[in-house]
């Protein structure tokens, strides 16, 4: 293949199907590497989403895994995702950066710098320039504008002033800016940066085969009798859960509905505390391999969001197209400027934060016939083959580079 590229990836919590979450980066590596590339993965050896910790042997450690050379940076753990350990953590990957064996790999054509650990981008600018590689910063959260919606942090808090400084700085010196969200441009106009210097390249989808393998089986035993409204995924305070669980009460006394929670996360037990329906089943994180079975036992699938400006740049949630590919309707409040749901006509799309447009659109959709919600689900599906899958994104980021 013409023109064969080297690309280090820079993302402190890059997953694999060893490790667990997260994947971006190790479809966008697959691929890379079946579009004859090479891929150098750089990562931190410790982060709350791996289900396996990397085996570290010193402060390098170097790992084959299905030809995505990958190097785990030794750091600290932490305790909780929103915590001074993990920003000890995050200074620690960056600073231990400074000692990166450069020349025990393949010289780069491209350097990715991935957040939303925004501190590697200096480091990552100085071999750049020295290897004469090209640059390029990928926005998946934008920060400190996220910490500062989401987790309340103030605009002149020290935090905020030092991420604000590595945010510049990125924008400033990346040769190219991909973000996952269309409208990014909307804050990062703000930098003077011009727009042709920004790349939108979204989440999507990494299909190896279109049957489930007996050993990737789950079931959840759920009610055969029951309409089976599900979300799958992170319980934390992004995902906006506590709506969903109020429409849930709501919704108590109608004997014909069953919600299904999988996943893990800070606010489980606060929303478990919540509940007065009994009619709930909560099931511990599954492995990625296990998804498409476990969704394939829900009738509708749920994810919505915070009103929050944050949102108004548009959204790239994994389980999104893990839903879409899944054929399952979905239910989505939010206030995002790109509806996902909407643009497939797969589902119901609601305000955010709006319990009374929650419980109804469940009860609406509980009296649809199977055809119907088939149909939906046939659409998002559809929609996610044509638009998300990786190989055709992959092929997106070489073109930028």
């Amino acid at each position: 293949m013409p023109n064969k590229k080297t690309i280090w990836i820079i993302n402190q919590y890059a997953g694999s199907s060893v490790h667990g979450m997260e994947y971006r980066h190790y479809y966008l590596a697959k691929e890379f590497i079946a579009q004859g590339h090479k891929v150098v993965m750089i990562s931190g050896s410790y982060s709350h989403l791996h289900k396996v910790e990397p085996k570290i042997k010193e402060d390098f450690t170097n790992e084959d895994i299905e030809g995505i050379t990958y190097c785990w940076v030794k750091i600290p753990k932490y305790e909780r995702s929103v915590s001074m350990g993990r920003f000890k953590n995050m200074m620690a990957f960056a600073w231990n950066l400074r000692k990166f064996p450069s020349s025990d790999f393949p010289k780069p054509d491209a350097i990715v710098v991935s957040s939303p650990s925004l501190f590697p981008i200096i480091i990552a600018r100085k071999w750049a320039t020295k290897l004469n590689a090209k640059l390029i910063f990928e926005i998946r959260d934008i920060w400190p504008l996220t910490l500062q919606e989401l987790n309340g942090l103030k605009k002149w808090h020290p935090l905020s002033l030092l991420l604000f400084f590595f945010e510049k700085y990125a924008y400033a010196k990346a040769d190219k800016i991909v973000s996952l969200l269309p409208d990014a441009y909307k804050h990062i106009q703000t930098y003077n940066v011009p727009e042709s210097k920004l790349a939108c390249i979204p989440n999507g989808i990494f299909v190896d085969s279109d049957s489930l393998n007996e050993n990737d089986l789950m079931d959840l035993s759920l009610p055969k009798d029951k309409f089976i409204v599900g979300y799958l995924g992170s319980i934390g305070k992004s995902n906006a859960l506590e709506y969903f669980v109020q429409a849930i009460n709501k919704l108590e006394n109608n004997s014909k509905l069953f919600f299904v929670f999988v996943g893990k996360g800070a606010e489980k037990e606060h929303l478990q505390n919540s509940l007065t329906n009994p009619q709930v089943k909560w099931v511990d994180a599954v492995d990625k391999k296990f998804v498409p079975s476990v969704l394939s036992q829900f009738d509708v699938c749920y994810i919505g969001w915070h009103k929050l400006r944050l949102y108004e740049m548009g959204i790239s949630a994994n389980k999104i197209f893990d839903y879409m590919y899944a054929a399952k309707p979905i239910i989505h409040s939010n206030n995002a400027s790109n509806d996902l749901i909407k643009s497939a006509d797969c589902g119901f799309s609601i305000p955010a934060e709006d319990v009374n447009a929650i419980s109804d659109a469940i009860l609406e959709s509980s009296k649809l016939e199977k055809d119907k919600l088939a149909e939906m689900g046939q659409k998002g599906k559809k929609y996610v083959l044509e638009n998300h899958m990786y190989e055709n994104l992959a092929m997106q980021y070489i073109s930028i580079m």
